[in-house]
This record gives C-alpha cells, sequence and structure tokens, in this order.
C-alpha cells in the first residue's frame, strides 16, 4: 500500500488577489506546506497539478471571450501558461512536490486526472506505477478542481480522503455540497489532523 498526497491547483490566479481568487486560499497553501513538513513520512509521492491554460486561444471555450464569463462552464482568463498567475502560490514549498502535472493546456479540464505529467504520462499511470493505492486530496477550489480530481481517484480505485481544512472553494454552499456528494460517493471527509 502506498499513499499520495495530491495538491490541485494551489496557484496565484485562485488565491486572494488573483484573477479567481477565492477566500482561504493562501491559507490553503500555508497549510499544505506545514501538513507536509509536519508529516514527511505519511506519503509515499506528493503530486501537484496547475492549470496551465495556452494564451493563444479560448481552450476549448473555457475563456469567456464574447460574452460575460458564467461561472459555471465559462471562466475570465486565469493560469495563462509562463505567467505569475500560473505559478504556485508562494507558500507552496516546490522541494516538497514529487510529481508536476499540468492541465487545461488547450481544454478545459478540472480533474488532475485530465492532465499530464512532466514526463508525458497520466496521472493514474504514474500512480499504478508506485503502486497508491490511497489518496489524499487538497487544494483548490472544493467544488470544481478537487471535487472533480476526488471523483475521479475513486473512479480509478484508489481510497480517497479529502482533508477538509486544506481545501478552499469558490462559495461555501457549493462546496459544503461538493463535500456531501464526495462521501456519499466512498470518500473520507476529514480534517487534517485526524
Amino acid at each position: 500500500m502506498a499513499r499520495a498526497l495530491v495538491i490541485v491547483d494551489v496557484q496565484n490566479d485562485f488565491t486572494e488577489g488573483g484573477a479567481l481568487g477565492v477566500a482561504g486560499g493562501a491559507a490553503v497553501a500555508a497549510g499544505i506546506t506545514e501538513h507536509l513538513r509536519d508529516h514527511p513520512d505519511d506519503y509515499d509521492v506528493v503530486i501537484a497539478s496547475r492549470d496551465w491554460h495556452d494564451p493563444d486561444n479560448d481552450n476549448g471555450g473555457h475563456f469567456a471571450v464574447d460574452a460575460a464569463p458564467d461561472f459555471v462552464t465559462t471562466w475570465p482568463r486565469h493560469c495563462m501558461a509562463g505567467t505569475e498567475g500560473a505559478e504556485y502560490h508562494p507558500d507552496i514549498d516546490t522541494g516538497l512536490i514529487d510529481i508536476h502535472v499540468r492541465k487545461g493546456q488547450g481544454v478545459p479540464a478540472y480533474s488532475i486526472f485530465e492532465g499530464t505529467t512532466d514526463d508525458g504520462r497520466r496521472l493514474v499511470t504514474a500512480l499504478d506505477e508506485l503502486g497508491v493505492t490511497d489518496v489524499d486530496v487538497v487544494g483548490i477550489a472544493t467544488d470544481y478542481c478537487v471535487l472533480a480530481s476526488a471523483r475521479d481517484a475513486l473512479a480509478a480505485g484508489r481510497r480517497v480522503r479529502v482533508l477538509s481544512d486544506l481545501v478552499a472553494g469558490v462559495a461555501p454552499e457549493t462546496s459544503a455540497a461538493a463535500l456531501r456528494d464526495l462521501a456519499a460517493a466512498g470518500a473520507e471527509v476529514v480534517p487534517s489532523r485526524a
């Protein structure tokens, strides 16, 4: 049995002051680093994703171009490849990350499982190769990318825990609903101190 920590999209554009900043994003970044430093032996591998959008197109309709964004399927431009907004929040200690995943390259992508690692693998392939059976999920946004990533981890046959104090969402109501949905689907929703 091997356990992975999956860090979803803790990027400047998704934290306070960013293009799509969520309340509590910076605290989540600091909390994840603290959690990893306090529990250095809990994880066999640490994996982190970043939205990494193509600046030269609408990324498969992901960006609102001719109308206002609906904030459900269309969004303002964010996490443009190579920009400060696409970088990890500075409170994430990137030295603790073993595998980096980029997603949303030319297409809408919410789940870390839709991206590719720096060496071109799909995440499920990397998890299989490492023998990862258990996944802890943390990051941003609870009600979108964390939800999609945890669902895909369950669908890939992993035991999933969502660390409830290390996620931040767009809205309190939809974030709470996302955590209820994940619990109903078989994920454990627990605080990191459990």
